[in-house]
């Protein structure tokens, strides 16, 4: 085993905790700074944030074994739904993580890509890839704030780590 459970568990709570702080700071932007075109795949700050929620969503339907019938819906384009069904999907990915065992962690997803290809990959790689996949494109969000001159909240793992161990203490 090349991860732990304890990890990818520490990991989707890392990933849910950034994701709501970029949430928050998304929610402080106007509808013009949200749909600005950065020239990206994903092209806004909600482009970018709904192609985040759409592959969490996509990704935990695969680990559950069960189909999903799309990528992203019209009705994800709204902050509202975002901030609305975003946690409700991170803790369906805790709750499944929770019942991570050191041998489950180690089976293989079957799952067809967006092409209908089709893999078998070990969960804990996907769960690890969820999370950086996430990283990855918050950190494009991030620098979408910044060249509008606004200030991303910290949302290194080390800031998420910090502030575990002073709530703890």
């Amino acid at each position: 085993m090349l991860a732990s459970t304890e990890a990818i568990r520490i990991h989707f709570d890392y990933s849910a905790w950034a994701t709501g702080r970029l949430l928050n700071r998304a929610g402080q932007l106007s509808p013009e700074e949200l749909a600005r075109d950065f020239g990206t795949a994903d092209k806004s700050v909600l482009g970018t944030l709904v192609h985040i929620f759409a592959a969490d969503r996509l990704w935990l339907a695969r680990v559950q074994g069960m189909q999903f019938g799309g990528f992203v819906s019209p009705a994800d384009y709204d902050l509202a739904v975002l901030d609305r069904e975003w946690p409700k999907l991170s803790d369906r990915w805790k709750n499944w993580a929770a019942s991570l065992t050191d041998d489950s962690i180690n089976e293989h997803c079957d799952y067809k890509d967006m092409k209908g290809n089709p893999h078998s990959t070990p969960l804990w790689q996907v769960c690890l890839h969820v999370v950086n996949h996430a990283t990855h494109h918050r950190g494009q969000v991030s620098g979408f704030l910044r060249t509008m001159g606004k200030t991303p909240p910290p949302l290194d793992l080390i800031f998420y780590y910090r502030e575990q161990s002073s709530a703890s203490t």
